[in-house]
């Protein structure tokens, strides 16, 4: 009995080592593996870098985890001065990925972290240069430039920034009152400048009319006519209405020979 129970500790113990030397990593998990604090090229004994599993030697290897799932992070509000001098409350959303797990581990302490410190910064520093009307009109511009600076600085930690995107950009009411008078009164000007050039158009074509009634005087009698037969359509009223000259111009040339 006595011999037995050495047995079943140390069967004991070869199982609680074997559990705590086997991982199993998801497909878009990866595995940075440390012995005795230097990383491991190839990863595990067993198994590699992952996915699926990998075996660790118990008390000696250490194993971080790395997604390289596409993150989603909101970069928070940061209160910003436009190079016009109006201060503006803008917030972002950053689309990353890692695409080098081992960077992403050894060369920054925590890259989720870093990431969001250095979107802030960067929008910050870029929306403070634009103008205001750039910042409201130009989106597609600052977010790819947005998007190359945040990229360029988070290379070296293995990150991807595949896209970044502002928001919203909140506007002191003082400038909403501001803009919406600046956009009423451009309406009225396009308003007035489409009804000058109806009213130029209009003259030119009535101009145009009245050359071709001058030289050829029967169409003004035609028009005449016109007129007569719109005018009677209103049966509710009395029209009396001179006789053009032209019309009996032949009878008086007649009566005075």
């Amino acid at each position: 009995m006595f011999p037995t129970f050495p047995l079943l500790i140390g069967i004991l113990v070869i199982l609680f080592v074997l559990a705590n030397g086997f991982r199993v990593l998801k497909e878009y998990e990866r595995a940075v593996v440390f012995r005795l604090g230097r990383v491991l090229q190839n990863g595990a004994i067993y198994g590699g870098n992952g996915p699926g599993l990998i075996l660790l030697i118990p008390f000696i290897d250490k194993m971080e985890r790395v997604s390289l799932r596409t993150v989603t992070m909101d970069v928070p509000p940061q209160d910003i001065i436009s190079k016009d001098n109006v201060t503006v409350k803008v917030n972002a959303v950053l689309y990353f990925r890692v695409t080098d797990e081992k960077k992403a581990i050894l060369n920054v302490e925590d890259f989720l972290y870093a990431t969001s410190m250095i979107s802030q910064t960067t929008l910050r520093s870029v929306l403070g240069q634009s103008q205001l009307d750039d910042l409201l009109s130009k989106r597609d511009e600052i977010n790819l430039e947005l998007q190359r600076i945040i990229d360029q600085q988070t290379e070296p930690w293995g990150v991807k920034v595949s896209a970044v995107e502002v928001k919203n950009v909140d506007l002191p009411q003082e400038m909403m009152r501001a803009i919406a008078k600046q956009a009423e009164a451009e309406r009225e000007r396009r308003a007035k400048v489409i009804h000058a050039e109806g009213e130029f158009e209009a003259s030119q074509r009535l101009a145009d009319a009245a050359r071709i009634i001058g030289t050829e005087p029967a169409t003004l009698q035609l028009r005449f006519l016109q007129t007569l037969t719109e005018i009677a359509t209103e049966k509710n009223s009395t029209i009396i209405f001179p006789i053009p000259i032209d019309l009996i111009q032949s009878f008086i040339n007649r009566g005075a020979k």
